[in-house]
């Protein structure tokens, strides 16, 4: 956008200072630089790169994946922290963690976790 003589807008100058750092973001909003996937990946904005076309097929074996092997409240949790951080900062992370865990902690689920771990088998988690 300066190339065209305004200001970086649609919140680009915090988020991908934020997001892919100051030396990359000033290097990108400063030159005006329009980057592709590869440039995106090595600084940190994408995960993750797949070819043209298996976009939708990536995100759903990357969402089964989640849902078949991650505890759901622990993800909702998860979620939620970095939200927090996001939008409150790391001092409210701090504050909130203790609770977070200690519910988690008394889930029916953490209760499979530690017991498939030492079982060594894959858990079954309920959302409980």
């Amino acid at each position: 956008e300066p190339a065209r003589g305004i200001h970086a807008t649609g919140g680009a100058t915090f988020r991908i200072t934020e997001r892919a750092g100051w030396g990359n973001a000033m290097y990108h909003l400063l030159t005006s630089d329009v980057f592709d996937a590869q440039e995106a990946y090595r600084i940190g904005l994408v995960q993750e790169v797949v070819p043209a076309g298996q976009e939708y097929d990536r995100a759903l074996e990357l969402a089964q994946h989640i849902a078949n092997t991650q505890a759901p409240l622990a993800i909702q949790a998860t979620k939620a922290s970095a939200r927090r951080y996001l939008h409150e900062g790391v001092q409210s992370c701090i504050e909130a963690l203790d609770t977070v865990q200690a519910e988690l902690m008394l889930s029916e689920d953490a209760q499979e976790g530690v017991r498939s771990f030492v079982e060594r088998r894959q858990a079954s988690f309920q959302g409980r």
